[in-house]
């Protein structure tokens, strides 16, 4: 199923629509309790913070860090520099020392241990540290001296780890790119040299992952844009290449950043169990009545990368897939191994350590990282918040993913309500085996991808054919309880 997260521009709506949906995404604010402001104190706190000179770590300013991010990101965690190393490679990896400005057991620590993340709506997002700090003193912009941690990791030529090293620096950003120009400069052969060493390095580790038997899932996004004609539009986008190599340094990164907790014995991993017999002889099942060729031995790794998200088979089987990926939480360690350490999707150990500015536990792996390479002894209060990181985590990831689906379904309820009764191409992603209206054994609701808009919905009708390609009737959009209901009308 393609990955759910809106983009919105109001400035071209309609007022009545773009009405509808501030007042929509103003409720959902309320019904999962995002905080709109922050304390008195936590400010005061961020004022200190902002104001304070710059810490006197060694001077990396000289390096060419740049920073890639969607297009008006202002909460800017790493900047990357990459330059040839012999046969191998040098990846410079720079992220926002949050440490730096937020003191243990101060209000800026506290509210940041009740908020957990940023939580990002279509009007705005809901920061976990004030706009001074996450946007401004402690973001990685162009041309501005800030401190990082800085990461070190040399590769040999195949993409293989030959070293690793974290140190906090002084470090300074020297331009501020975003994926779409950026690739369109790789691509015309005018995009500067660490951009063209992250297209193969990015190439290396993406090939090293399929050697793991790593699985991806990367599908297109659902977005719902302003049209020049004043209206809305929704749409599908797929990942630029550009995106998924600078994806890949982020997981070399946290991989680093595991493997050194785990030497130490000591930190938190991101966790992902290995599906069980059950869920894979289910997708087994979807696999023989998708008519998905599976040759017995073949992993579902493999598998899985023969799939084309455009082909409606392909991609209903892909939506089945997505089971092989639940159960994802994080995993404390203190004075021994951890009991379950291995992403299954991944392949391997990992952890996050990468976005500070938008995550909690990327600040408590970061300086058990820096303080393992610099002086080899944790401070207590990261050793205090270890147990605690989990539970907290886990909350703020459920509630992040529960906000994101309210923004969908509301967008969608919105441009759609004017157009109940009207026909649609779709295709059948998914079925509900709990609905069976008939009692003949076959699914009777499920979940519709339509093409043009790009909307995904709950579709009822008898005896569904999963990854079949129908024509469907919009019979209810209601942006009030942010519910879009399609019928089986035949077969395309």
């Amino acid at each position: 199923m393609p990955h759910r997260v809106l983009v919105v521009d109001s400035s071209g709506a309609p007022d009545e629509a773009r009405d509808a949906l501030c007042a929509g995404f103003a409720k959902i604010r309320d019904e999962y309790a995002l905080p709109t402001e922050f304390p008195a104190d936590v400010l005061e706190d961020a004022d200190r913070a902002v104001r304070q000179p710059l810490p006197d770590l060694p001077d990396y300013t000289g390096l060419p860090l740049i920073t890639l991010d969607p297009p008006g990101s202002m909460d800017l965690d790493q900047a990357m520099a990459i330059g040839r190393r012999g046969s191998g490679y040098r990846v410079w990896y720079a992220i926002t020392d949050v440490g730096s400005f937020v003191r243990p057991g101060s209000p800026l620590d506290r509210e940041a241990r009740a908020r957990v993340e940023t939580y990002y709506l279509p009007d705005g997002n809901v920061p976990l540290h004030p706009r001074s700090l996450c946007e401004g003193a402690a973001s990685l912009l162009p041309d501005e001296d800030r401190p990082a941690l800085l990461w070190r990791i040399d590769l040999d030529s195949s993409g293989d780890t030959t070293d690793v090293n974290v140190h906090r620096a002084i470090v300074r950003s020297r331009g501020r790119m975003d994926y779409a120009t950026t690739q369109m400069a790789l691509d015309n052969g005018i995009a500067p040299d660490t951009v063209r060493l992250l297209r193969e390095v990015g190439t290396l580790l993406q090939q090293r992952e399929v050697s793991r038997g790593g699985i991806s899932l990367n599908g297109p996004v659902q977005q719902v844009v302003a049209d020049r004609g004043g209206g809305w539009r929704l749409e599908y986008r797929s990942a630029l290449p550009i995106e998924d190599w600078n994806a890949q340094i982020s997981l070399l990164t946290g991989m680093a950043a595991a493997d050194l907790m785990l030497y130490a014995e000591v930190g938190i991993l991101r966790v992902l169990p290995e599906p069980g017999p059950a869920t894979v002889n289910r997708l087994r099942r979807a696999a023989r009545a998708l008519r998905v060729r599976w040759p017995e031995g073949e992993p579902y790794a493999t598998l899985i990368r023969r799939m084309d998200g455009n082909r409606p088979r392909h991609a209903a089987f892909l939506t089945e897939a997505a089971s092989l990926l639940r159960g994802a939480g994080y995993e404390a360690f203190d004075g021994a191994m951890p009991a379950r350490p291995g992403h299954a999707a991944l392949a391997t150990e990992y952890t996050h350590v990468t976005a500070p500015l938008r995550r909690l536990v990327d600040r408590f792996a970061g300086e058990i990282c820096v303080s393992l390479c610099e002086t080899g002894e944790i401070p207590d209060w990261v050793h205090e918040a270890l147990p605690t990181l989990p539970e907290r985590m886990d909350a703020g990831d459920k509630r992040a993913k529960a906000v994101e689906r309210a923004c969908v379904d509301l967008a969608e309820a919105v441009l759609l309500r004017d157009r109940v009764g009207e026909v649609f191409d779709g295709v059948v992603l998914d079925l509900n085996d709990r609905v069976d209206w008939d009692h003949n054994g076959k699914p009777d609701a499920g979940v519709v991808m339509l093409r043009d808009p790009a909307v995904i919905g709950r579709l009822d009708g008898h005896d569904l054919p999963q990854g079949a390609e129908l024509r469907v009737r919009l019979v209810a959009a209601d942006p009030a309880t942010r519910r879009v209901l399609f019928d089986w009308i035949d077969a395309v």
